[in-house]
Parts: structure tokens; sequence; C-alpha cells
């Protein structure tokens, strides 16, 4: 499939995506620029970064360094990346070098690493502390009833800000049950607006992807992660 080809499919599937969000927040009674499109290119190569910057998309997600260094480096330098996996803490340096902000933060010794490596490269590092609002065994996360104790403790490091949380619900047909999961979500945020600060400020919700980011937008999403969606058809 030539350049031009990929160009039509992903505009098209860019400007339905938009759509749906739109359609979700006027549901809801939000404004369509309240909700903010991460493309998550994890996927799909550089070929196709280029085309959704030529779009004029913004954020975009990795979840893996090593598949990211390489379009990181030739994409343009317009672009925000999020890093949105699991990060382990011998790979906060590299990960500081490529990022622009850390969107799955579970644990303070996490925290501690990121604020050290910040410190150090004279930054300061903007995160979202991920929750496991589904209570899954197999998913990263701290409870919701440990987020406004951790939130605290990270927001008190030098060189790192808490902007928000985000959660990933469980892949199910049942959209009750990932509503669910994005409702508790926003309480968890809704009972810190009281401790904010300037380094602790519930301004980011990051929740739902491709399967269920319409329900997530209605709950009070702020960032929706989506990939599949954007690259159907190629």
């Amino acid at each position: 499939m030539d350049v031009s080809e990929k160009r039509k499919i992903i505009a098209a599937n860019v400007e339905a995506v938009r759509r749906r969000i739109a359609e979700a927040c006027r549901r809801s009674g939000r404004g369509e620029n309240d909700v903010q499109l991460v493309a998550v290119t994890k996927t799909v190569g550089l070929e196709e970064v280029q085309i959704l910057a030529e779009l004029g998309l913004t954020d975009l997600g990795e979840n893996r360094i090593q598949k990211a260094e390489p379009k990181i480096a030739a994409s343009p330098g317009s672009l925000r990346w999020h890093m949105i996996g699991h990060l382990q803490r011998n790979k906060v340096k590299k990960t500081l070098e490529l990022f622009h902000r850390i969107d799955a933060v579970d644990s303070l010794k996490l925290a501690e690493e990121i604020s050290r490596r910040s410190q150090q490269k004279g930054v300061v590092t903007p995160v979202l502390i991920e929750v496991n609002t589904g209570g899954e065994e197999a998913k990263f996360g701290v409870s919701p009833q440990d987020v406004p104790e951790l939130a605290v403790k990270i927001a008190g490091l030098p060189n790192i800000t808490v902007e928000g949380l985000m959660t990933m619900a469980p892949f199910t047909d049942d959209m009750d049950v990932c509503r669910a999961c994005f409702r508790e979500l926003r309480r968890t945020a809704d009972s810190l607006r009281g401790r904010e600060s300037a380094t602790l400020r519930m301004r980011h919700l990051s929740m739902g992807m491709t399967q269920d980011f319409e329900v997530a937008v209605e709950e009070g999403a702020t960032m929706v992660r989506i990939g599949t969606a954007l690259f159907k058809g190629l």
C-alpha cells in the first residue's frame, strides 16, 4: 500500500474517531475540546507516525522503549510522546530521554527514580498514577483506596508533578463493567480535589481505548488512548 492510500485511510479513521468523541461529549454535556486524543502507535511504523503528524495529531503513545526509540528519533519534534506502558525503574533514564510524560506510574519507588533522574536532567516530569479500578490481578496499578496517600507522597518529590490518573477497564463487551471502572477513577480523582497543590492537580483522567472510549468520555475522560480504530483497514 502506498503512502497516499495509507493517508486516506488514516485520515478517514481519525475523522471518525473525532466525530465519535464529539458525539460522546455532547451526550454528557461536555465540549469536544475537553478530550485529548492520544494516538497509540505501538503496532505501526514511522510512516504512519508521520501521517498522524501531518493530520494534526500532537500526542502519541508508546509502551515499549526499544520499539519506540527509532520512531521518536525520526519523528517531527512537535510531537508529544506519552509512555503509556508499565515502566521498570532501570528504564527510567532512557524513558526521560525520549518521552515527554509518563502516564503509568504505579509505585512510590518508580516515582522516586523518575524524580531522581529528572533532577539530573534538569526537567520537571508530568506523570499520571495508574489505578487498577477493575481489581484485576493480572494488571498493574494501585488500588483506588491507596491513591490519595500515594499521590501526595509523589507530589512531594522534586522535579515531578502529578497531573491526574489513568486506568484500563477490563477487556469485555459489557460496557456497564467498563463504565463502573471509569466512574471509580473519576470518584478517586474527586477525592483528591481538596488536596491539590502546584505539584498535585487532577487535570487529567486518561481512560478509554478503541473498544470503550465513548463510555470513558461520557464518564469524564480528558485523554483517550486509541490505536486500533486509527489504523483499521491498513
